[in-house]
């Protein structure tokens, strides 16, 4: 498999190993065919954005050991779904973005100007 790009047009960099991340849980925020989701956005999870992905239907604080999900908690790093973080953007909760772990096939749904006024250090 060829390398893939972040959105600053370099070698896309891992998100998280620990919680280990990635639709394809290898740490990196790539997708395929088969997410449909789209779990592209490297985000840095903040109490208010998981509150409000679980008010929007998404749990993603509870374990779900079947699924080797841990649960996360304020400050883990995760792979997002590319709408839901430019859903929380709209709401005013997006959390803190790593550009370097986030997949370009974002700037397809977010604008990179987004990105960078919510970027955290690698």
């Amino acid at each position: 498999m060829a390398s893939a790009s972040n959105v600053l047009g370099t070698e896309l960099k891992p998100c998280s190993m620990d919680p280990i991340t990635g639709f394809f849980r290898d740490g990196c925020c790539r997708s395929g065919a088969e997410d449909l989701g789209l779990h592209l956005v490297c985000a840095q999870v903040t109490d208010d954005f998981l509150k409000f992905s679980k008010i929007r239907g998404n749990d993603l604080i509870t374990p779900v050991p079947e699924f080797r999900f841990p649960g996360l908690k304020s400050g883990d790093r995760w792979c997002l779904c590319v709408l839901r973080w430019r859903e929380a953007l709209e709401a005013g909760v997006a959390p803190p973005v790593v550009l370097e772990s986030t997949h370009i096939s974002t700037l397809e749904f977010v604008d990179l100007a987004d990105l960078q006024s919510h970027a955290v250090a690698p």
